[in-house]
């Protein structure tokens, strides 16, 4: 079959439409790359559609994972070099995209679990950053994450390379504000723990047994005093000077991991 070569064609559009705004709800998710494509065939997530540049011989890994998804069921298709720069959201495409059908998760179904232990990610901006919580937090299993305030898209492409495939299995809310957030966690019984750069408690003394919500905020200026009053305790991480704080992903790992200690 012929490579799809003009940017205008109905599914080249409809890529580039998804790189350009993603979906809020993350209902329509883009994956640019092949390990991407290839957790969501693991997976078992619905691919709307995937596409291959034309570039890709067959003895590459994009052309293997197509193959797999063909042979599956799937449909293909083969787009121009020039086409497929305008589907992916990065500046050097992988040469392997695809659109994820995943179910949008609401707030309420992140928190009901029985004891369970969530992250709230509020007013992480940076996307490269908030992908990388979300996929230290899927490996120390906590059972969700909302992404509240003025928080990056955790759905967008840019958040994609920190996240990778996490964002497909984790349960992940976005869309809320900080105070909507705390409202959940605490109407199912969750204690908040705000993460500060000074003044809490040493991650290996907090309890982090039952419901818990670790609260963790953006780059420079942390969580607002306000969310900061809202928590029940506060936790610091012990740094040697003259370091002050570290990257928000860097910090809730640190974070998680501690409760990980508790929680296995």
């Amino acid at each position: 079959m012929k490579a799809i070569s003009s940017r205008q064609n109905p599914l080249v559009r409809a890529f580039a439409d998804l790189a350009r705004t993603p979906d809020p709800t993350g209902a329509r998710v883009l994956l640019d790359g092949v390990h991407l494509v290839r957790d969501a065939v693991a997976a078992g997530v619905e691919l709307e559609a995937v596409a291959l540049a034309s570039s890709r011989t067959p003895a590459t890994a994009e052309a293997d994972v197509a193959r797999a998804i063909a042979r599956q069921g799937g449909r293909v298709t083969t787009v121009s070099p020039r086409a497929f720069a305008a589907m992916s959201p990065v500046r050097a495409p992988s040469g392997i995209v695809a659109i994820a059908r995943r179910r949008p998760v609401a707030p309420d179904a992140v928190c009901r679990r029985q004891d369970a232990f969530i992250v709230v990610a509020a007013d992480v901006q940076d996307p490269g950053n908030l992908g990388s919580l979300i996929r230290a937090a899927e490996a120390a299993a906590v059972d969700g994450v909302l992404v509240c305030g003025t928080s990056a898209n955790p759905f967008s492409g840019k958040a994609a390379r920190g996240r990778r495939g996490s964002i497909l299995r984790l349960p992940v809310a976005a869309g809320l504000g900080i105070d909507a957030a705390i409202g959940c966690v605490r109407r199912h019984g969750a204690r908040v723990i705000a993460a500060v750069p000074r003044a809490g408690r040493d991650p290996d003394t907090v309890s982090w047994r039952g419901a818990v919500a670790l609260l963790v905020g953006g780059e420079g200026a942390g969580l607002s005093a306000d969310a900061i009053d809202q928590a029940d305790e506060r936790v610091t991480i012990p740094m040697a000077a003259p370091v002050e704080s570290v990257n928000v992903a860097v910090a809730a790992a640190i974070l998680v991991y501690a409760a990980r200690r508790q929680r296995i």
